[in-house]
């Protein structure tokens, strides 16, 4: 399998850090959506990342979609979302939201760095930070209620915590004193610990 796309990218990363965490061999090639427009779209006439190309040369898009498909690759008792309903439903409420931190992270860079300066919105650019903030006021509290020693899922790390600290970390990482570490300090401490894991520390940000 190869994985396509930036680390910089949190949809990439965690994919990166789930395919590490289930144990499945993969090539990770750094092709950016911007920098390498024309060789992606060699890959992935849409050039969106992550892309996943299977031993066959199947093309899979959409981390969610890919991340379900390595689940199935493995055993029920090793992937990353649970298989009890009320536990599933649980760890994708967390994912849900730390998504949307995400997707409220890039809207901000892209506003910032890819929109001319006199064509950005202001209010529109406040609400999105209101969104941004949102995201982790929900998930502050269930990163909280966590021990210190256990994870969102229990006694093993699943995809509800990959996918929290991953997106932590890329706000920090993007959009530095945007959102502060201060006001999170669970959330903050749940990444740090995440992120001294080797799975992490192999996909590092880019």
């Amino acid at each position: 399998m190869q994985l396509i796309g930036m680390m910089d990218s949190p949809y990439v990363r965690r994919v990166a850090v789930s395919l590490a965490v289930l144990g499945l061999p993969f090539e990770h090639r750094s092709v950016s959506v911007f920098r390498h427009f024309d060789e992606f779209a060699r890959i992935n006439p849409v050039v969106k990342a992550p892309t996943l190309v299977e031993d066959d040369g199947t093309l899979l898009i959409d981390s969610n979609l890919i991340l379900d498909h390595l689940d199935h690759k493995v055993p029920p008792a090793r992937r990353l979302l649970p298989e009890d309903p009320q536990a599933r439903f649980a760890a994708l409420r967390v994912i849900g939201f730390a998504l949307a931190a995400m997707e409220k992270t890039i809207q901000i860079v892209y506003e910032r760095n890819l929109r001319p300066a006199e064509r950005q919105h202001e209010p529109w650019v406040e609400r999105v930070q209101k969104q941004l903030h949102a995201a982790y006021d929900v998930l502050e509290p269930l990163v909280a209620a966590c021990a210190r020693d256990a994870w969102l899922g229990g006694d093993r790390l699943m995809q509800s915590d990959i996918t929290v600290a991953v997106a932590w970390r890329f706000t920090q990482f993007i959009l530095p004193g945007a959102v502060d570490a201060g006001r999170y300090p669970a959330l903050a401490a749940f990444s740090a610990r995440a992120e001294a894991l080797p799975e992490f520390v192999g996909a590092p940000l880019e």
